[in-house]
């Protein structure tokens, strides 16, 4: 009995090193162990629905489907499993097929919202493959929209004006971003991306001002995006009033002039009014935009060695020598 209890508590610790986080981290390392346990344990559901995963982060999605199958044969009660199966339909472009696994997972666990949300791209899907656009349609004025990125950050922006907040709505996942906004027109808008990379939905966050919206999302890993989308995936713009049920596609195509939109976006930026710690921290950051490398320098030098407490311009004195921490008066330094 000891024996027993023994092997389930290694099986139940050898599972544990393939929870999604693990995959996530490195999918090929994953793929390349979960088929190494594969051939120890040829029947293991658990097994088959994560190694679908790594197929589909990998953009597999053939195997991943064949996967995700298998584990639906040996354990038909495991949601994730139909959760991965149509992922994998859906990037097969099998939308309907899709629709149907995604509402039979739906039924085993209608906590998760990530079915809601997979049921919708599959409806809009489903819309856009028997739409027939018009002349009449084709008139209807499009919302511009645009993106860029920075080191740690992908900014989309949505050149949509006077928005109220309450109407925005944006939801981050760690590789999609959803956002719908009622119009100051009563006409709804929509945009679903499927990012290329990973980014963090904790630290993403959006502004609404008078001209626009910006959508700022933290970026896993500081790497240069060649794309918005994975692959064989479009920016899925839709555009419709709540009278009709026809969806309107958008078009994206037009040159783009980033020297003169992010010339913009600053502007805008300068322009916005901020309050408390965001005003000190704004005019912070643009003393160190337009200062010279050796205020730079200093502003460096002084930040890291005060541990925060202080920030100085005048290099001719903080370069001869270590910046004590000097912190408020009703505050007191603690190392941690």
């Amino acid at each position: 009995e000891r024996a027993i209890v023994s092997e389930s508590l290694a099986e139940q610790q050898f599972f544990a090193a393939f929870e999604d986080s693990y995959v996530d981290e490195d999918p090929k390392k994953a793929l390349e162990e979960l088929t190494k346990a594969l051939e120890q344990k040829t029947n293991d559901a658990e097994y088959y629905c994560q190694r679908a995963y790594a197929y589909i982060l990998l953009q597999n999605y053939k195997d991943a489907l064949a996967d995700a199958k298998k584990a639906l044969e040996l354990k038909s009660s495991c949601a994730t499993a139909f959760l991965r199966k149509g992922i994998a339909e859906y990037h097969l472009k099998n939308y309907q097929e899709a629709k149907d696994t995604f509402t039979e997972g739906q039924k085993l666990d209608d906590s998760d919202m990530t079915f809601a949300i997979w049921l919708r791209k599959c409806e809009e899907r489903n819309s856009n493959s028997s739409l027939k656009v018009s002349k009449e349609q084709k008139t209807i004025p499009q919302i511009k929209h645009d993106w860029y990125q920075t080191e740690s950050q992908v900014i989309v922006t949505l050149m949509i004006k006077n928005a109220e907040k309450n109407a925005v709505h944006i939801q981050f996942a760690e590789q999609e971003m959803n956002a719908s906004v009622k119009l100051p027109s009563g006409e709804d808008y929509r945009l679903d991306l499927n990012l290329l990379h990973s980014v963090v939905p904790e630290q993403s966050i959006f502004k609404v001002l008078s001209t626009k919206i910006e959508i700022k999302m933290k970026k896993s890993e500081a790497i240069r995006w060649e794309n918005l989308e994975r692959e064989g995936e479009i920016i899925n713009l839709k555009h419709f009033t709540p009278e009709s049920t026809n969806m309107y596609p958008s078009s994206s195509h037009y040159t783009r002039n980033w020297d003169k939109l992010v010339g913009e976006i600053k502007e805008e930026e300068k322009n916005e009014k901020l309050e408390g710690d965001a005003a000190l921290n704004k005019l912070f950051q643009q003393i160190y935009s337009d200062g010279s490398d050796e205020v730079k320098r200093a502003m460096n030098k002084s930040f890291m060695e005060s541990g925060g407490t202080v920030l100085s311009t005048n290099w001719s004195d903080v370069g001869k020598r270590k910046v004590e921490v000097n912190p408020p008066d009703d505050m007191e330094w603690k190392k941690f």
